[in-house]
């Protein structure tokens, strides 16, 4: 009988507690409704303040819808023609650049993995310059689309780099090809800058990464791009989980690494080179929102990629109210804030103990 005793517990206590696995889910929940509130509030924000001289409690009445608000048209202008589209071109560079990152993070297994590892940012600068330079483009609409066009076909030639060969699709190959296409853009696009000074002076306001002078026309017609590549993104969750554990046992579990990192790339390419095209190239924020996603949802893939994007909309909304009032009458280049506010945030993950073991999804 005592040796009966000796060898287990009762059975009532082999059962595994759930409370860990529920709680867990609540907290990601919590996160979740937390985050979808906030970005809420910036939005109306957003719509609230600017940097003209129309005062808050003037464009709250316009909200609300008083007569006399609705009236004013410069207040109209203000708060429908200035502030409501580059609102929405900051949801959705950065629910784009949120969700790129964190796709790309998986995928690479790399936790500094970002937005221009495809070769996404130096593509959409050349496909700007040839089409400044070449094309006489004179439209912010024109310089949109070759810039996503230029996005696209960067990430196309590093793809066909990366799924030849052996080893074909891998991690390595995606960093190396995206890394040295880069380079190799970079210096098509200054080669074409240093002979044409007109060409450079618009190419350096594109490249300072600002919402300023987003237009409605602008944003709307990306937005199916970046609803596709959302689908895409969340549909590739439950393969991405399984490439977490190595190749050969994603291939044990009936995955395909190569395919997979293929598609995810194509998501990374709408995502990003949308985001890219409307506000130029925005540094960090793609790098920081999935970290920031992961210590709360920890590996699981799909709850990575919500939590990124709201995280990145959510900062990226309260960086382009900032960069409205720091130094008023003026404008700072919200790319400059998110630098400030990332490069230490950068070194410290750099330098955390976690670095070595995190990967793209532990």
């Amino acid at each position: 009988m005592l040796v009966a005793q000796e060898a287990g517990p009762p059975v009532g206590d082999t059962q595994p507690p759930p409370s860990r696995a529920s709680g867990h889910r609540r907290r990601i929940l919590t996160a979740a409704v937390a985050l979808t509130v906030l970005l809420a509030v910036l939005v109306l924000l957003s719509l609230l303040i600017g940097t003209g001289s129309s005062p808050v409690a003037r464009a709250w009445d316009f909200l609300l819808g008083d007569p006399a608000a609705r009236a004013d048209a410069q207040l109209r202008l203000a708060v429908l023609d200035v502030r409501l589209p580059r609102t929405l071109a900051a949801v959705l560079v950065g629910v784009s650049l949120g969700a790129a990152g964190c796709l790309l993070q998986a995928v690479t297994r790399n936790p500094l993995a970002e937005t221009g590892l495809l070769g996404v940012n130096s593509g959409a600068a050349l496909g700007v310059v040839i089409g400044l330079t070449y094309f006489g483009v004179d439209s912010s609409y024109a310089l949109l689309g070759w810039a996503l066009v230029g996005g696209m076909a960067a990430s196309a030639v590093v793809l066909l780099l990366a799924a030849s060969g052996r080893a074909a699709a891998s991690p390595l190959r995606l960093v190396l090809a995206g890394s040295a296409l880069g380079a190799t853009f970079h210096g098509m696009t200054s080669y074409v800058l240093l002979s044409t000074q007109s060409t450079f002076d618009t190419f350096r306001y594109w490249t300072i990464g600002s919402l300023a002078g987003i237009k409605t026309s602008d944003t709307y017609p990306l937005i199916p791009l970046v609803v596709a590549g959302l689908l895409i993104a969340f549909g590739a969750a439950r393969p991405l989980a399984a490439l977490a554990l190595g190749d050969d046992s994603a291939r044990s579990l009936g995955h395909r690494p190569g395919p997979v990192r293929v598609v995810v790339a194509g998501a990374v390419t709408l995502l990003a080179g949308s985001a890219v095209a409307i506000a130029g190239p925005i540094a960090f924020l793609g790098l920081l929102a999935p970290h920031a996603a992961r210590a709360v949802t920890g590996p699981r893939i799909a709850a990575q990629l919500a939590l990124s994007a709201l995280i990145a909309a959510d900062v990226m909304i309260a960086a382009d109210i900032f960069a409205r009032i720091a130094i008023r009458p003026w404008e700072t280049p919200v790319s400059v804030l998110l630098a400030f506010v990332g490069g230490p945030l950068l070194i410290w993950i750099a330098r955390s103990r976690r670095m070595s073991t995190a990967g793209g999804t532990a």
